[in-house]
């Protein structure tokens, strides 16, 4: 018999639940972007925690609805309990617990980056050890996942997180909030040859990463011009998204050589996060796995961004590997991944 499982994610802008079971079957999911940040031009921390109370209130009997089951058939209960914004951790994870302790059922507390790791096992089998990509508005990082469970950092943005610069970006050049779609979109029709953007850390040998220079250098761009006509933000937008990938491909490919040095034998190369949808990023990147022999690999494009259905993945895993649930377990808007 199948293992039911009910999750909600609130660690940031995205309020979501989702219904799975223990074969990846998603019985229901639903998502909500709360837009009511955008004219803020970024997140409001109590806007949002104030928004994922009455969205869930509204989505949680809707997804019991579309999976046509009551809450008396769900096996377990998680969510995600950090890292993310305090007040949202705290109202998605009250909200499970309240259902698990009036269902008499286990509570898992999840790491929504643990779900991000984990994702690409929806679209197909993970090999390991692999190496990942994390990219978020909130995290760049880079991990040696040995297996499910055991995950190394090797590398972390020292100041912006990728996402958070495609956004800062766009609204240098003129754009609305999130800007990383709408930088997407520019640089598709820009020519990319136009400005010669830094490379922060070119010439480190660790694995960090340093993105807040090249929105220095794009804020200058934009004092010296004149008038900032669409052809100039088209031609931005795409000389920012080439440095961009540019620093991920010359990073993966020193850190893929460092981990050969040390026999390790990887395969995969997984980009996970929302800025996996990101396309060309993810060309780029299997462009660069094929030629070099490896696999890239990488979530459904619907469950890149922040979203239950792999916080309740990862709960599967949690469960199936005997980890014991905590109903005690406090959100923690610092969580990291312990290996």
């Amino acid at each position: 018999m199948s293992i039911l499982v009910f999750a909600i994610e609130t660690s940031c802008d995205e309020t979501s639940v989702a219904i799975l079971d223990d074969k990846r079957k998603i019985l229901s999911h639903i998502t909500v972007n709360q837009e009511d940040h955008n004219k803020f031009g970024g997140v409001v921390p109590e806007i949002a925690s104030r928004a994922h109370l009455q969205i869930l209130q509204n989505i949680i009997p809707q997804s019991f609805k579309e999976a046509k089951l009551s809450i008396n058939d769900i096996d377990i209960f998680c969510a995600t309990c950090g890292p993310g914004l305090i007040g949202g951790l705290l109202v998605g994870s009250t909200i499970a617990k309240s259902m698990a302790i009036g269902s008499d059922k286990p509570f898992y507390p999840i790491n929504h980056l643990e779900g991000h790791l984990l994702s690409p096992a929806f679209s197909t089998s993970m090999n390991f050890p692999n190496l990942t990509l994390l990219l978020t508005g909130g995290h760049t990082q880079i991990y040696l996942i040995k297996s499910i469970g055991e995950y190394k950092l090797l590398g972390e943005t020292v100041d912006d997180a990728i996402g958070e610069s495609f956004d800062k970006v766009g609204k240098l050049i003129g754009l609305g909030y999130p800007g990383g779609p709408l930088v997407e979109k520019l640089a598709i029709v820009g020519n990319s040859e136009v400005y010669e953007l830094p490379h922060p850390l070119e010439f480190k040998k660790n694995f960090n990463f340093s993105f807040s220079g090249i929105k220095t250098a794009v804020s200058l761009l934009v004092k010296n011009q004149k008038e900032m006509n669409n052809k100039i933000k088209n031609n931005i937008a795409a000389s920012f998204q080439k440095k961009i990938i540019e620093i991920l491909i010359k990073k993966t490919d020193l850190v893929l050589k460092n981990l050969r040095k040390q026999q390790y034998n990887i395969k995969d190369i997984a980009i996970v996060g929302g800025v996996a949808a990101n396309k060309s990023i993810k060309k780029s990147l299997e462009s660069f796995s094929q030629i070099n022999g490896y696999r890239l690999i990488s979530p459904p494009l619907e469950l890149c961004g922040d979203n239950a259905a792999i916080i309740a993945w990862t709960c599967v895993q949690h469960h199936q590997a005997k980890i014991k649930p905590n109903l005690d377990f406090k959100a923690n808007p610092r969580l990291t991944i312990i290996n």
